[in-house]
């Protein structure tokens, strides 16, 4: 079960109805309504989904030059997924309201700390009852198991002496909107542009008029054309704080192209040191 990148909402009801239990967890979020997701998740959610906070549960603590979202201790995402029931042998789904892009942060976090079975609902919260999925508004109590165990991680990561050390020699992927990687609007961070030589690849562009990905061939010919022969497993992906940069390696798993690592701390980590480069354009 949950062998591939996404499950659809027919999938999932599938599932359900033939006895086989997952665990969902949903992570919508709004950058400039903190508490939105929450608010949203409390109004009606999947039955029996638990809610993830970007800020509390999927990023660590800010010092200023560490980005807006850090990853978390391992340890602490550790108990984080043992609060919700999480093993290693426990199916997960993700999901969201936003066209996964938080559920791709659950789901690279999920990898990260060597968890196979996880899956992204494509389509999320809209596609499920698109579908005849119910929502309710109580609140589901989760069954506790002891700290996710350390485990070979199945995603990596580089840090920003990492890409400093690679910088014009390794692809560097951009998920941003193109007004925000060329520097003419900055709604989050200090400082305006880009990471120089990054290519820029809005994430929104990973899926189709529904808000669902697009097929698999699709997505490997955009990526491709963007890449122009450069190889997949040389990407490092990055965005505002490292979440929409996990949508665009999601993207490209279900394209065929693995192996890219993610920059967690992405642009507002980038900036946030007068000493790094910027480009502008």
């Amino acid at each position: 079960m949950l062998a591939q990148l996404l499950i659809s909402a027919e999938q999932l009801l599938a599932l359900q109805a033939a006895g086989t239990s997952a665990i969902l967890l949903d992570a919508g979020f709004d950058l400039f309504n903190v508490e939105a997701g929450l608010q949203d998740w409390r109004a009606g959610h999947l039955p029996g989904s638990h809610y993830l906070h970007l800020d509390r549960d999927l990023a660590g603590a800010k010092t200023g030059r560490n980005g807006r979202h850090p990853l978390p201790e391992k340890a602490a995402f550790a108990r984080t997924l043992g609060r919700f029931g999480v093993s290693p042998a426990t199916p997960v789904v993700a999901l969201d309201r936003q066209g996964g892009v938080y559920a791709a942060r659950v789901w690279w976090m999920l990898r990260w700390m060597g968890h196979a079975k996880v899956a992204v609902l494509d389509g999320g919260v809209a596609a499920w009852v698109a579908a005849g999925g119910s929502l309710v508004k109580q609140a589901a109590a989760p069954i506790a198991a002891e700290p996710y165990p350390d485990r070979v991680p199945l995603a990596q990561f580089v840090d920003a002496a990492g890409v400093s050390s690679t910088l014009g020699r390794v692809p560097i992927i951009d998920a941003r909107a193109p007004e925000r990687y060329r520097g003419e609007v900055e709604p989050l961070d200090a400082k305006p542009g880009h990471i120089p030589g990054a290519l820029n690849r809005f994430f929104k562009l990973n899926l189709n008029a529904e808000g669902r990905f697009k097929p698999p061939e699709a997505l490997r010919a955009e990526f491709g054309a963007l890449l122009n022969g450069q190889d997949p497993t040389e990407v490092v992906h990055q965005c505002g704080s490292g979440v929409t940069a996990c949508h665009n390696m999601l993207a490209m798993e279900c394209a065929g192209m693995a192996g890219s690592r993610l920059y967690p701390g992405s642009w507002s980590e980038w900036s946030a040191d007068p000493q790094r480069p910027v480009a502008l354009g």
